[in-house]
This record gives structure tokens, sequence and C-alpha cells, in this order.
């Protein structure tokens, strides 16, 4: 079962491969269950501050497995419970970077969503095409797509199953770089190791409150920014980052 997720370790970065290739990396129980498996492992390993995401081959993840659901009633459904997997994809409490080349389609999509961060492959496509099968989006796409790239062009996903380009997801918002597909890893990473030397209080505060932030009035989100800014200053980094910007040498973060 292992072998169908992958991961290892970089420096200070964590990635996580899904590795089923042969079936475009689809999501079947396994592969979901394996996945937050690896991420609460990074979660407890303080010597993780970055976690990247892709998939094996030339997909990130092509949807769910439909002859892992093909006929399942509606109880079935409920006693799954993948709902708490995905809560633990979403409630990661470090930054997390989808690497997307291929199919994010489906719940490949709603994966690479549950991400803080999205670096695209020019192959790379993101679909919702539930409705084609008989049913919708169910771990977060109707959600996250709307908030992403905003309700009229989410509803066109949702409404008609068709995919939009790497180069359209750049345009929308859904994404925040395309590269060739030969240097997305690469830019991922560099992008990791960016974050790596951030100061990790900063970093893990900025993930706290844009993700809780998101879901409550500007005023309440206002609030909670401005506490977690106030808290900063009783960090060892907030005095380190400002001498060294005053001295005009590079900072030393230890993340206290």
């Amino acid at each position: 079962m292992s072998d169908v997720v992958t991961c290892s370790k970089e420096g200070r970065i964590g990635i996580i491969s899904i590795n089923r290739p042969e079936a475009k990396n689809a999501l079947n129980e396994a592969v979901r269950a394996k996945i937050a498996e690896f991420l609460q492992q990074y979660e407890s390993d303080a010597e993780v501050l970055c976690v990247i995401i892709t998939g094996a081959g030339d997909s990130f993840a092509a949807g769910a497995d439909l002859r892992d659901l093909a006929n399942r009633g509606a109880g079935e459904m409920l006693a799954r419970n993948t709902h708490k997997i995905w809560q633990t994809i979403a409630t990661c409490s470090k930054p997390l970077i989808a690497a997307v080349k291929g199919y994010a389609w489906g719940g490949g999509c709603e994966l690479a969503m549950h991400a803080d961060i999205i670096v695209a492959g020019e192959s790379a496509s993101f679909a919702q095409p539930e409705i084609k099968v008989g049913i919708m989006p169910g771990a977060g796409g109707t959600q996250r797509l709307v908030r992403a790239i905003g309700k009229s062009r989410a509803m066109k996903m949702l409404l008609t199953g068709k995919p939009i380009s790497a180069a359209e997801a750049l345009q929308f918002g859904l994404v925040a770089d395309v590269v060739p597909d030969d240097q997305l890893m690469q830019a991922a990473m560099d992008l990791a190791l960016t974050i790596t030397r951030m100061p990790p209080l900063a970093v893990q505060q900025i993930k706290e409150v844009v993700t809780a932030g998101m879901d409550v009035p500007l005023s309440t989100a206002l609030t909670l920014e401005r506490k977690a800014f106030q808290l900063l200053f009783d960090t060892a980094d907030q005095k380190e980052g400002m001498a060294a910007f005053l001295e005009k040498r590079r900072p030393e973060f230890v993340g206290k």
C-alpha cells in the first residue's frame, strides 16, 4: 500500500509523490490515506519547514478512481469518512506547494487547491468533471474553486466539466506560476527553499491568519492579523531580522 505514495526529504523540504502513473495517479482510498499519513509525519517533524506534493509520471492526479466508487451506495460513502482525511490535508500547519503537470482533474484539482501555492507545468490542466458521471465535487471543489477564481468562472467549470489550461489557470489566479514541465520540480524546490529560509514563526502565523481569515468577516480577520503581527514582536527572529536589515547583513533565523 505504501508504494502508491512515496515520501522523501531534501534538506528541510518534505516531498510527497503520488505513485500510480499507470492510472494517471487516480485517487483511491489508499492514496488519500497515505497522503494524510505522510503529512502528519511532516507535521510532527521539526526539521521539515515546507512540503511539496506532486505526482509521478505525466499527471498530478486524474481524479477519483471510479472503479472504487461506481457501485457504492450513500451509506457506504458516509461510512468511509473521507472528509477526515481531507481535513488532515487542509489543516497542515506547514506551507504546502502543489507541483502540477498533466491532469489535475476532479479530486486531483481539489487536492491541488488544498495547497497554499500551486506551481504548474505547461502541460497542466484543471477540471471538475464530476457532473459528467452524474455526481458533483465532494472534497471542496464547489467551495475552493469559487474562492480561487470567482463564481462565474467556477460555475462554468463545475456545470460543464470542461478543463482549463495552465495558462488560463494562471490568468484566473488559480496557480502562482507556470513553467516548462521539465523545470517544474526545480521551480517548486526553489520556492520551497526560499520559504524555508524565512523565519518559521512568521511563516506559521501568516498561513494560520490567511487560512482562518478567508472564512470570517473582514473585521474579525483584521483582528487576527493584528494580534499575530503584535505577537511576532516577542520573537528572537523579529529582533534578528530587523537588526540584520539595519546592519546590512543576512539574517540567521532560528524559529524562536
